[in-house]
């Protein structure tokens, strides 16, 4: 439902057109970069920059631009990878991400939804992404769903699913609080970040 209308009664490509979407196994093309954010041939530049800036891209874009000046083209013109251009540049994973919740930026949506958006980033990588959340959103609506409770903690609104249904509803230190789902899943998958060196832990 879209405002209480079955969203089957809208036209299919006006209703995906509300909707950036940055799946988990998102796909990018051994096309440019500019290409692989605007998801199309031709992009407007500077609209593409700020986008992978606003990703945490600033650092990748400063080197591309110093290799780019040297060959008198702009960075947004190399191929990721190197099936079709031998002069293709290799991203890390966690630059392909990036790259992938840029393209969901450039499309300009008024919803965004991230399905674990940060799989292959570094903890410190995934850290900046969410603490820059609100700049990098900007005023979209965004649902951001992940199974890493320790990455949601920046959400404003977090609905607990179990079993299909809404279990628990609120802010983080609200239901951290609560006896339920939330705090049984927090407390387990802590357990895996924090090791006993034989000090108390409050």
């Amino acid at each position: 439902m879209l405002n209480g209308i079955d969203v089957t009664r809208y036209r299919y490509d006006e209703y995906m057109a509300l909707f950036s979407v940055v799946f988990q196994d998102f796909k990018l093309f051994d096309f440019s970069l500019g290409d692989n954010v605007s998801a199309g041939f031709g992009y407007d530049e500077k609209r593409a920059r700020d986008c992978l800036e606003r990703a945490g891209m600033g650092d990748k874009l400063k080197e591309l631009d110093k290799k780019a000046a040297e060959e008198g083209k702009s960075a947004l013109e190399y191929c990721m990878g190197r099936e079709y251009d031998i002069c293709g540049i290799e991203f890390s994973g966690g630059e392909e991400q990036k790259t992938a919740l840029a393209r969901a930026l450039y499309k300009e949506a008024p919803f965004v939804i991230l399905d674990e958006p940060t799989a292959s980033l570094d903890p410190i990588a995934e850290a900046q992404v969410y603490e820059n959340f609100n700049q990098i959103a900007k005023d979209r609506t965004s649902v951001f769903i992940s199974h890493r409770l320790s990455s949601c903690r920046f959400c404003e609104r977090i609905l607990v699913f179990d079993k299909g249904k809404i279990v628990q509803d609120g802010g983080h230190e609200e239901l951290v609080k609560q006896e339920g789902k939330y705090r049984e899943l927090w407390e387990a998958q802590a357990g895996y970040y924090v090791e006993d060196r034989g000090l108390e832990v409050r």
